[in-house]
């Protein structure tokens, strides 16, 4: 069951989930609120390439970051490309000047690492064991080419074990809101004839409604670790999250993305 955390003082608040409110660990999957941004972008909107102003959106990642207990300066997130690429971080970047990535991981307590989205899965990830953590960028082009399968070897090879990592699945756009064309079952089913499973008919002739959040799971699960969707969808909540798909069919001009970020805390 996710839970909300209050904004205190300029700290926006959060969503967390159980599976990882666990010791030395702060996460959060943060919505709309508690920001400065105006318009389209109220208000919490954390996405550098935006074309909200840029000292609304760095004070929104600092609220953000207040949050977790950790300095702004302190927060990575990737250029993200929906490819598979999986990152160490062992010094944060300006914001705005990543690396080109879509999963970001560390064992350095005091950095935050994060991605942003607006349809697409955010999934945080924790091996509390040996203290490892990270957030992946996942829509269904990166879920489908293997940025959630390289951020489990990314862990690894960072001492990680596959039977102690644990991860959630923030908001993330749901199967009743998500329409594809054929190509993308045609796509789904020349990898797997068993990805035909998480495509049903929509009422639109040749098109399906896709269930990304279920195969965002399933390839986790698959992966050997522990995993768990909120069941939060972006589109259908338009005053607690930005969705990419919503802004697209209401004609608006531009979006916000949603933060989710992941963080060691520093040593005592």
């Amino acid at each position: 069951m996710d839970t909300a955390t209050k904004a205190t003082d300029h700290a926006a608040p959060a969503l967390t989930h159980k599976l990882l409110a666990l010791p030395g660990i702060r996460h959060g999957f943060f919505t709309r609120a508690g920001g400065v941004s105006p318009g389209v972008y109220a208000s919490l909107n954390c996405g550098i390439g935006s074309m909200d102003d840029r000292g609304n959106v760095l004070t929104n990642r600092a609220r953000a970051m207040a949050a977790l207990a950790i300095a702004p300066d302190k927060l990575a997130t990737p250029y993200q490309t929906h490819s598979d690429v999986a990152l160490v971080v062992t010094d944060p970047w300006e914001a705005g000047k990543g690396p080109k990535a879509d999963a970001v991981v560390t064992d350095r307590p005091g950095i935050a690492v994060g991605v942003g989205s607006a349809d697409c899965g955010p999934t945080l990830f924790a091996d509390p064991e040996v203290g490892v953590v990270a957030a992946a960028h996942s829509g269904w082009r990166g879920a489908l080419g293997g940025i959630l399968e390289s951020t489990i070897a990314t862990m690894e090879r960072l001492g990680a074990r596959r039977d102690a990592i644990v991860a959630v699945l923030g908001p993330t756009i749901s199967a009743q809101n998500y329409e594809v064309g054929p190509e993308l079952v045609a796509a789904f089913e020349a990898a797997d004839r068993d990805n035909s499973r998480f495509f049903r008919p929509a009422a639109r002739a040749g098109h399906h409604m896709f269930d990304l959040p279920a195969y965002i799971v399933s390839r986790l699960v698959a992966g050997g670790i522990t995993a768990v969707d909120m069941g939060l969808c972006t589109y259908a909540d338009d005053v607690s999250f930005f969705s990419y798909r919503r802004c697209t069919h209401r004609r608006e001009a531009d979006y916000g993305r949603l933060l989710s970020a992941i963080a060691l805390e520093q040593p005592s």
